[in-house]
């Protein structure tokens, strides 16, 4: 998984985890419900500008964003 999934995976888990719609986290971003979407398909690549928006509106670190999670055998 690149960089790009990574961030797309935890970016969704980490909104879900928050109740927090796409709307109300591109509003707290300051980005378009458009665009968040996108970063959440992996459809784009998230410059380290809009990284830190995000994390600032999650209340996370930026680097947890990017963070791989080993994911469980099956």
């Amino acid at each position: 998984m690149d960089l790009k999934e990574v961030m797309a995976v935890n970016l969704r888990r980490m909104r879900h985890d928050r109740d927090m719609t796409q709307e109300e986290l591109a509003d707290r971003a300051g980005l378009s419900t458009r665009y968040v979407g996108a970063i959440e398909r992996a459809d784009v690549s998230a410059s380290v500008t809009i990284l830190g928006k995000i994390a600032e509106a999650l209340d996370v670190e930026p680097g947890a964003l990017l963070k791989a999670v080993p994911t469980k055998p099956r």
